[in-house]
Formats: structure tokens, C-alpha cells, sequence
């Protein structure tokens, strides 16, 4: 069947669910209703099996129709523990409740065949108000797939799905969650407004590919704090469109670092602004807090972006601009990088080149660097002092600088 054959049965389901759980909603949640609170909807009550091997698609499906037309108040829809297996889901709103938790009090584990999933995600959820996300364990079981990714070689490849995506919410909140080898991106968050995640534990192996922690774009009022994430990638990556970010207390490795881009990939990419990384801890990743753009980009902007308080341990490039990624074109970005603060960036790098600023000669950074204090830490006893290097950038300087900043 062709992906666009399994899309079409895939939404006919949906569809189909949400037809008979309308019918038969007052039976089902009757005897439900009536206690102080929200309302809660067990899957198990709809047809879910935590035996770890029966695809609860349809039961879950049953119970999330349910929850999300209850009428009159907030509705709470509980995974008890135990091990659920589960392919592609779709949590699509415009619900009647007024808000819905979704409480995970075991591990809900992702299929493994990859003709399943017609869309680029796991599980979806989509245009929803006052969610909340809470608790448990996804796995994306990616261990049995990444063999397939082949983006290192192939610029033009298809992604593998991402565990969870959040696409067009209002008002969210996810916290105490665990994701676990994600086929791609743990977690991708989309057209979001007023998004909060905190309390994530996220893991995937060094060598896992392209399994970013959280990924951001075109969200507005996104704040990320209090969470562990190691990756194959960026623990956390901020992509085009995104507004008013704060990412707090954040302990990142092994994995890329903390980016914002790739910028400039595809034509009409929205700008970049406010932006704020602060009290976060890198150990032993290939990056520390990175820009990159595409060369050749169209032009876009990225402004407003502060790094500030942040630890390095034995990070390999811990303060890095990269406005040549992907350098398969030889025209210069057109992504202009302004308002860039680094401050009070501490600990130690294992690259001699501490701090890397290669901006675009078409439209040249604008950087402040102020009380950067970055010591070489290598394999041998021999001590070296770490440098700077800059292509392209306006440089201001203050406090404490080591490496000293070049002009």
C-alpha cells in the first residue's frame, strides 16, 4: 500500500472512532461522572491490553474521543501501569472539555514496522487547548530502525518519525515525562503557543542519528527548564519562526549541543527572536551553544539571542557561530545574526579553538562576549591555551576574556 493509501485508512479510522464514540459516549463514561474533579477515562476501560505485545491503536483512540468530547468541565485520560504497545496516534482537538490531562502511569512503546507510520510522528497532538502531559515512559524503540536512516549521506532524505510532536496547542504543559530512543526527534514542538516542559528525561546513545532531544519552530512563549537530555544530536534545536524562548537549567550530553538552526534550508523561513539559554550544564558534547546557518540561505534573520551562565565539560566547541553549514552552495548566507550575547560562559573545551565565529561576509555578525573564561582540557598533561577565531563578526568585549576575543 502506498504511504498516501495508508494515510487515507489511517484518518477513515479516526474517523470512524470518533463516530462511535459519540454515540456511545453517555454509556461509557456513565457512573464516571459526578466526583469532584476531573473526569478520568481509563484505556483499559475502552479495550487497552498492557500485555506489552497488543497494538492498542483503536482502544486508545476509543478513549481519547471520549475524553476530549466530555462536556462541562476537565478530563483527565489515564494509561495505568504496565507496558502498552502502540502504532501511530493521532490526539486531535477541538475538544469540549475544558482542558485534558493525559496521565502515563507506565510505558507505552512504539511499533516497529515502519509502513505504519504515514506521517513523520508517533503520536500527534494537535489543535488542542489547556493540554497537559504527565508522566511515564516512551519508547520509540529506535534501536531496530536507525540503521535505515541514511541523512549522513543523502541531504534530500526522509526523516524517520519522531516520537512525539505538538503541533498548533495553546496553553500546554508536559512535565515528568521519560522518552526513550526515539526513531528520529524525541520531541518536536510546532506552531505552539504558551508551551511549558520541564522535568523531561531524555536519552538516546551518542551514535543514535538524528535523535534531537526537542526540537522548536514557529512557536511563540516556549519555556523549557529542569530536564536531562542525552542524544545522538542537538539536545535542543530552534529552528525558524520561533519567538520568546527560554531554556533553563538544562543538563545536555553526550549530544551536539544546544543550537539554534539549522536556519536557511528552504526559502520564506520566519525570523528568529528572544531567545534566552541560561543556567544550563554541557558535558562532553561535540557543541556547546551553537548558531548555524545554511550558506546560499535566503534572507531571514535571527536577533536577540542570549547564552548566559552555562557550564562547559570537555565540550569540544563550546562557543560556536557556523554560518557555512551545509556548505554545498558558495553563496554566503543571507541569514543575518545580531544581538548575540555570551556571558559567563565557564569550564573547559577539548579543542584548542575554544570559540568559533564565522559569520557571513554578505551580512556580518554582531556579538558580544563578556567574562568567558574557557580552559584547554585534553587527553595528555600537556597544558595549551585556547583560542579564538573569527571571520566576519563585530566583536564587543567585556570583563573576563579567555580566550581573548579576536576583532
Amino acid at each position: 500500500m502506498t504511504i498516501a493509501g495508508r494515510f487515507e485508512v489511517r484518518a477513515i479510522l479516526v474517523l470512524g472512532l470518533a463516530f462511535s464514540c459519540c454515540v456511545a459516549e453517555s454509556t461509557l463514561r456513565r457512573g464516571l461522572v459526578g466526583a469532584a474533579g476531573p473526569t478520568d477515562f481509563n484505556v483499559n476501560s475502552y479495550g487497552a491490553k498492557a500485555d506489552g505485545k497488543t497494538d492498542n491503536v483503536e482502544a486508545f483512540m476509543k478513549a481519547w474521543v471520549a475524553a476530549c468530547k466530555s462536556d462541562g468541565g476537565p478530563a483527565r485520560l489515564v494509561f495505568p501501569k504496565g507496558t502498552y504497545v502502540t502504532g501511530p496516534l493521532v490526539f486531535a482537538g477541538k475538544c469540549k472539555a475544558s482542558k485534558i490531562t493525559v496521565e502515563v502511569q507506565g510505558t507505552i512503546k512504539a511499533t516497529t514496522d515502519i509502513s505504519e507510520y504515514s506521517s513523520p510522528e508517533w503520536i500527534l497532538f494537535e489543535s488542542i487547548s489547556g493540554l497537559t502531559l504527565t508522566g511515564g515512559i516512551f519508547d520509540g524503540r529506535g534501536e531496530t530502525v536507525w540503521k535505515y536512516n541514511d541523512c549522513h549521506q543523502n541531504s534530500d532524505c526522509q526523516l524517520l518519525p519522531s516520537s512525539i510532536k505538538f503541533s498548533k496547542l495553546t496553553n500546554t504543559v508536559v512535565h515528568g515525562i521519560t522518552s526513550l530512543n526515539s526513531k528520529s526527534f524525541h520531541m518536536h514542538v510546532n506552531m505552539c503557543q504558551n508551551f511549558k516542559a520541564y522535568d523531561l528525561t531524555i536519552t538516546a546513545p551518542s551514535d543514535s542519528p538524528n535523535t534531537d532531544g526537542i526540537h522548536i519552530s514557529s512557536s511563540d512563549h516556549v519555556d523549557v527548564s529542569h530536564s536531562v537530555i542525552g542524544t545522538g544530536d542537538d539536545c535542543i534545536s530552534i529552528g525558524q519562526g520561533v519567538t520568546s524562548l527560554g531554556v533553563t537549567s538544562i543538563t545536555c550530553g553526550p549530544g551536539h549541543g544546544i543550537s539554534v538552526g539549522s536556519l536557511g534550508k528552504y526559502d520564506d523561513e520566519k525570523d528568529v527572536s528572544g531567545v534566552v539559554v541560561s543556567n544550563c550544564t554541557l558535558r562532553k558534547t561535540t557543541n556547546g551553544v551553537r548558531i548555524k546557518t545554511y550558506s546560499g540561505s535566503s534572507p531571514s534573520k535571527a536577533s536577540g539571542i542570549t547564552f548566559q551562565d552555562i557550564i562547559m565539560d570537555e565540550v569540544k566547541n563550546p562557543i560556536i557561530i557556523d554560518q557555512n553549514y551545509g556548505s554545498h552552495k558558495s553563496a554566503a548566507s543571507k541569514v543575518q545574526i545580531s544581538g548575540v550575547h555570551y556571558k559567563n560562559i565557564v569550564g573547559t573545551s577539548t579543542s584548542d579553538v575554544a570559540m568559533s565565529l564565522l559569520c557571513s561576509s554578505q551580512v556580518p555578525c554582531d556579538v558580544e562576549l563578556v567574562d568567558i573564561d574557557l580552559k584547554f582540557q585534553g587527553s595528555s598533561d600537556k597544558e595549551k591555551s585556547t583560542s579564538s577565531s573569527c571571520l566576519n563578526a563585530k566583536v564587543k568585549t567585556g570583563g573576563k576574556l579567555n580566550p581573548p576575543a579576536c576583532r
